[in-house]
Parts: structure tokens; sequence; C-alpha cells
């Protein structure tokens, strides 16, 4: 049975002539969900930094697990919405495949020592297009996995990982939530008209303007980290009784906030923080519906913009309570910010040393990273480009990874040959 939802403007791929597989057994949504899972950039989720640095505790989230609850959450949601929808039904649906895919690549280009490695690699990429963890996932699904050509995806899929799209040159002062200017040539992939995209203001306007799945995959992610952060920090000992105590009455909280913040210091004295946070899950999901969008230039091609996803507003708040919680009780403490301070100083130096050798070539050239790499950066005409490829080979690294390579070149006392890999 054909879900109607869809047709062929969203199963296009950017290459038809890569499709080499006219008679497989899966839909074109799986086969991008499969080339996901199948990359090793997928696989070096396991070990990069979802709140606290990979391997310092066995029972916290990585980006890995982190990414595949929020696979979960989006499958989940679309299922629902499927079932209770009055706009949907068994042959006009919002394809859980497509959400899934979109669910578990949206972290892959984020770097080493998470949100602050992707500070530190902006501020290095300041004037040569800057860095933001979106934008590499982009990056990667079009260009660097799978042998330096990409994974081909559909045009949905992609569609579906375009949380920004806003060029940085719109906005140079921006932190993060911009894609790198020459990748607006996925805009025109996605829309068809980039004059069409591109009249929407540069921000906050133009990147609310998503598809369904992608909604989707947003909500699902701010569920996860909002809920499981919680979990995480108070397993961790930074959220507790008395911190959460001080922090609403510093935050002088009323209301829902009020009672939400009582019944996680509820829980907690019960030691069943978990459990209510996972009830909570469900809570979340069920708080996704989906109504009629207004007309727009890619309703009339697509029903993936026909739609919108409405969050239930209570809910919508509960989840910034817990940002709030996050942030304040565990983002900023003194053992994240020293993770912050890890950063700067191991993604600088390697970013530094490779610049230096072959970049600047201030010294002999050493080959310092493998043979393809050396080939990219040789063959690339500009400094920017060059820098570009440093770029990828860093943000690509492992938490572990970026430490081990830091000390090789560093530390007179690390780097036998049993050290190398």
């Amino acid at each position: 049975m054909t879900n109607q939802f869809y047709n062929d403007f969203d199963i296009t791929s950017r290459n038809e002539e890569e499709n080499d597989r006219p008679n497989d057994y899966r839909s074109p949504f799986q086969i991008d969900r499969d080339r996901i899972i199948y990359t090793p950039s997928f696989r070096r989720l396991q070990s990069k930094t979802q709140v606290f640095l990979s391997g310092e505790y066995d029972f916290y989230r990585t980006r890995l697990t982190h990414s595949l609850e929020v696979a979960q959450i989006g499958r989940s949601i679309c299922n629902r919405l499927k079932r209770r929808s009055t706009l949907l039904n068994e042959e006009y649906f919002v394809d859980p495949d497509l959400v899934e895919a979109a669910c578990l690549s949206h972290d892959l280009g984020h770097p080493p020592f998470g949100h602050a490695g992707e500070r530190v690699l902006h501020s290095i990429m300041q004037g040569q297009g800057g860095f933001e963890g979106n934008a590499q996932t982009l990056r990667q699904l079009t260009e660097t996995i799978y042998g330096q050509r990409g994974m081909n995806p559909t045009r949905a899929f992609l569609d579906s990982t375009l949380k920004y799209k806003t060029l940085l040159s719109e906005i140079p002062e921006a932190p993060n939530h911009f894609i790198y200017d020459y990748q607006i040539k996925h805009l025109v992939f996605a829309f068809e008209d980039k004059n069409q995209i591109l009249q929407f203001d540069a921000g906050k306007v133009r990147n609310a303007f998503k598809s369904v799945e992608c909604q989707i995959m947003d909500w699902a992610d701010d569920t996860a980290y909002s809920l499981n952060d919680i979990v995480d920090g108070a397993n961790v000992g930074f959220i507790n009784l008395q911190n959460l105590e001080s922090w609403a009455e510093t935050n002088n909280l009323k209301g829902n906030d009020a009672e939400n913040l009582n019944q996680l210091c509820k829980f907690i004295r019960k030691k069943r923080l978990e459990p209510l946070m996972g009830r909570k899950v469900g809570d979340f999901i069920a708080a996704a519906s989906i109504i009629n969008s207004e007309d727009n230039f890619m309703s009339s091609k697509t029903a993936r913009y026909k739609y919108q996803i409405h969050v239930n507003p209570d809910i919508a708040q509960e989840s910034k309570l817990y940002k709030n919680i996050s942030l304040d009780l565990v983002f900023k403490s003194p053992q994240l910010q020293q993770l912050d301070h890890k950063a700067s100083r191991v993604l600088g130096e390697l970013f530094n040393i490779l610049s230096e050798n072959y970049i600047t070539k201030t010294r002999k050239p050493l080959r310092l990273v493998s043979a393809e790499s050396e080939k990219l950066i040789a063959n690339a005409e500009e400094d920017s480009a060059k820098a570009r490829i440093i770029t990828d080979i860093i943000s690509e690294m492992t938490d572990k990874l970026a430490v081990r390579t830091y000390r090789r070149l560093v530390d007179p006392n690390f780097g036998s040959i049993l050290d190398l890999v």
C-alpha cells in the first residue's frame, strides 16, 4: 500500500544516476535510515559527549544513546499521530522511517566535547565560513561520508534535517543556528527555488519554516534532552534537593513551574526520578498534535508543508523549565566549565598544529593525518577550503581520539607505537 502523503518530488535524490538499486525491497526513506546507521559517523557518536565527558561514568547518555532515544520518540510521535489525528489515515501519514532517519542523523556533525567543542571550532573558523554542528551534519550527509561523496539523500530526508536555513553571512555575529554560505545549493535542491525560501527574514523567521518531519524531529530532540539531562544531572550529583530548592527560590517559580519542580523534589526523595521522567516521555509524545498549516510556496508541491506540529503550551513550558534547570545547575557548574576549557585547549591546539603543518607551513611538513585527508587538503585551492577540511578531521574525532591525538602531539611522555591507534 502506497503512502499518499509523499510523491515523486519527496523521494527524488540529488544525483538520480547514483540510485543503483531500482528493485530494492526497502522504501527510499528506509534506505536513507539504513545508510545513516551504517556510516562511521554514526558509530562515532558512542564516544562523543552529550552532557558529561564520554567514558567518565558508565550510566549516562552519549550522543549515540541520545540519538537512539530521539529516534524512538520521533517514531512514537508518528505512530500516535497516525492513530489519533483525523487528518491522517492508513494511506496518508507521516513516514516514521523518514522521521527516524532525521532523528538518528541530527547530531552527526557535532564535534568532540559537545557544544563546547562547537563553540571552539566556530571561533577558530570565524572569517573562514564558521562552524555549526547542524551545518556540519548537512556537510556530512551531502559531501563527506561514504568516500567523500555523501550519501545522496532523498529530498524529503535532506529537508527533514534542515533545522536552520539562514546563511552565516546574513547573521555574521550569530554563534550558531546557521548553515555555511556555500550550502545554499542544498536549499536550492530542497525547495527548487532559493528565492522563495530566501524571502523569509534571516534568522528565527526563516529557520522556523520547517517540514512536518523536521518539526517532529525537533520536538523529539527537545523531549529527550530536556528530560534526560535532568536524570543524568541527578545521577552524577549536580541536581539534588538542596540545589533545586535554592534554584527555585532564586527564580521565584510560580504556577505549573513550581508544581513541576516540587514533583521533581518529591521523586528525588523517593529515589524514583528516572521512572517519573520515563513516564513524562509519554506525556511529551502525547503533547504533539498535527494541524493544518497556512498556504505557502511549498504546500502545493508536498504534503510535508501542508501541516504543522502543535505542542501543548503547558508541556512546552515544562520542557523549558527542565532546560533552565540543567543550564544553571549542570552546564554552568565549575566541572562542566572545566570541560569547556579542555575543549578550547585541545581542539584549539589540534587546529593550530594541523594548520601550521598543512596551510601556513611554518616548518617542514610532517604526515600528521591520513593519506586521504592529506590529498584532500593538497587539492583544496583556497586556505579557507583547507581549513574547512581540517575542521572536518577534528570534528569527526571522538572525545578520546581528540585527547589522545593532542597528547601524542604535545606530551613528551606519551606516544609509544602502541598509542598510534
